[in-house]
């Protein structure tokens, strides 16, 4: 059922988003009396699940969700059709249209993809405000993995500042590690300030890690008080059933060894891996004794019910007209971290590539259960991402054609046929390649 949710979220946001981007093309013909033959939510290769005809449009689904199209008299797209380039150009075609209203036509997805998102952000923050958690309340510290641990850090950390710049935001401290490369990280420990070195081997380590699984931890995580670790399910095979603990018992310390704190818990059963230990836990109002073996994972073979943590979150509530600056801000902030990240991408060669993914990595970062705010944001992200990849000077992207416009607008002289059919193939597999092998890696890491 999680996955199936997933994969509907995914399918109706993409629906909307490439609607939207369709229109925009559509729109801009159609403001330039540019005959439009066919405006097509997803592809439609032999056959298409639904179709009508109005006017000189043909409007369908396709039955393949890789996207969509907008088929425009007189271009060369993706439909590569040459018998129509090869007749002489009418009054209504593409390519009869003079160049500064072909370039409208063809930023049109990318402007609509783009004000979409605006729009979106100002609706989330108009209906239900921004609600974010300040670092500085995260006040029993943090819980951090190797990846941080390898550079000093330690559980119970409370991250204060990235190359002497106050955090603010909890969540945003590994994005802005990640986007931004700070050299230095400062916490307190124990009352102490104490200032820590970024390790250039980060960005590759953290890109190595993602490249390898769909369900990564959160690499730093506010730390879980508790007072007994309560005991909810156990797993198909559980050292800790067989040794006498049930459901419900609370675990109070291992060979009388106590914890505060869930992750000194996971760390004291790691250290006895494979050993005999004993187990204090509470039973009702009687405190009884088990000894058991610890797996050779350093697991005990059970589901947890951790308590409800105390974190104080932020709240800001947003009138329209708050809402409307905000929420484009907002948009701006989101496509300026996204070229960073496309920055990344390339910077980092073959280890970035590794963690490219395709539709089933995008559909994992919806939630399990449905949640409009998520879905909000989600579709306002994948908006921004679907209109900045597109302006990319790529062949079959409108990028492309953009860079051909301008190469005209420049020369005074549009590049020959026979170069744009070429380009348009040599731009087609690239990116047919690029999507097998986000695809690829998707499979890689469900293997995985």
């Amino acid at each position: 059922m999680d996955i199936f949710i997933k994969v509907v979220q995914l399918l109706l946001s993409l629906s909307i988003l490439v609607l939207f981007h369709e229109f925009g093309h559509f729109f801009f013909a159609k403001l330039f009396k540019t005959r439009v033959e066919k405006f097509y939510m997803f592809f439609n290769p032999w056959f298409s699940l639904f179709k009508f005809k109005k006017g000189e449009t043909e409007y369908g689904i396709g039955w393949l969700p890789l996207g969509g199209y907008v088929k425009i008299a007189g271009m060369m797209d993706e439909s590569m059709d040459k018998e129509q380039m090869l007749q002489p150009a009418q009054s209504w075609e593409f390519r009869s249209k003079p160049a500064w209203q072909r370039l409208l036509i063809m930023i049109g997805g990318v402007t609509v993809n783009v004000l979409l998102a605006f729009v979106i952000y100002i609706g989330i923050l108009f209906t239900w405000g921004e609600s974010y958690l300040p670092a500085k309340n995260v006040t029993n510290g943090v819980t951090c993995e190797s990846i941080f641990t390898d550079m000093g850090m330690q559980n119970g950390d409370k991250v204060v500042a990235l190359d002497h710049i106050e955090v603010d935001r909890f969540f945003d401290i590994v994005p802005d590690i990640l986007l931004n490369l700070p050299k230095t990280i400062q916490v307190v420990r124990n009352g102490q300030n104490v200032s820590l070195d970024i390790p250039e081997t980060f960005i590759p380590e953290l890109l190595e890690t993602s490249s390898r699984s769909y369900s990564m931890k959160l690499l730093l995580s506010p730390r879980i008080f508790v007072d007994g670790i309560v005991i909810k399910d156990f797993g198909e095979y559980s050292p800790a059933f067989d040794g006498g603990v049930r459901k419900g018992d609370k675990i109070l310390s291992i060979n009388d060894s106590s914890f505060q704190y869930h992750d000194e818990f996971t760390s004291l059963v790691q250290s006895n891996k494979g050993k005999r230990v004993e187990a204090t836990v509470l039973r009702g109002t009687d405190t009884l004794a088990y000894d058991f073996t610890v797996g050779s994972d350093g697991l005990l073979g059970v589901f947890i019910e951790l308590p409800a943590q105390d974190l104080e979150f932020v709240t800001r509530e947003y009138s329209l007209l708050e809402a409307i600056p905000a929420g484009v801000e907002e948009g701006i902030n989101q496509i300026g971290s996204y070229l960073k990240q496309l920055k990344l991408l390339f910077s980092q060669g073959d280890q970035a590539a590794k963690s490219i993914g395709g539709f089933a990595s995008i559909a994992n970062i919806f939630p399990s259960a449905w949640n409009w705010v998520s879905f909000w944001n989600l579709t306002a992200l994948i908006s921004i991402m679907l209109a900045v990849v597109n302006i990319l000077p790529i062949p079959a992207l409108d990028g492309g054609h953009v860079l051909f416009l301008l190469y005209e607008v420049i020369t005074r002289r549009k590049p020959s046929e026979k170069f744009m059919e070429y380009a348009q193939i040599a731009g087609m597999i690239f990116i047919f390649g690029l999507f097998i092998l986000a695809n690829v890696n998707d499979v890689i890491k469900f293997l995985g």
